[in-house]
């Protein structure tokens, strides 16, 4: 194995989490394609194409319809949200500029011993951490 490429979390509805990934946290649209059969899109962090997430809305071809209304269900009431980390070089301003745009912030900014870090959720539960990294030795 040599990378990470793609990555994927649950979404209740793709043009609601557009907004917010691109509009709020600023990343970029990567791949928006209709397949007949499901509706394939991804962002990534401007500058890294190669590490995608896919915003996948919970149904066919990986769910039946009996479970993605289970994983509906589930996602809505905050017990199956997903988890992603992402890197800022200015963890307080970043802060900032979410708190700004009015995003769910569940922490503020906190010394740790591995930087600064914060946690927002989007508007589907998905848990965010935003973390200003310590250099590695």
């Amino acid at each position: 194995m040599t990378s990470i490429s793609r990555s994927q979390i649950y979404v209740l509805d793709q043009d609601e989490a557009l907004d917010f990934y691109v509009g709020k946290l600023g990343l970029e649209v990567s791949t928006d394609q209709d397949l007949g059969f499901m509706r394939w899109l991804t962002v990534n962090v401007p500058g890294d194409p190669e590490h995608e997430i896919l915003l996948e809305k919970p149904g066919p071809p990986a769910l039946d319809p009996a479970t993605a209304e289970r994983v509906r269900e589930l996602l809505t009431k905050g017990a199956m949200s997903g988890w992603l980390c992402l890197t800022t070089d200015d963890a307080r301003k970043s802060y900032e500029d979410l708190v700004a745009k009015g995003v769910d912030v569940t922490d503020e900014p906190t010394e740790r011993p591995y930087g600064i870090d914060f946690g927002i959720r989007d508007p589907f539960g998905n848990r965010i951490r935003i973390g200003q990294m310590h250099p590695r030795p």
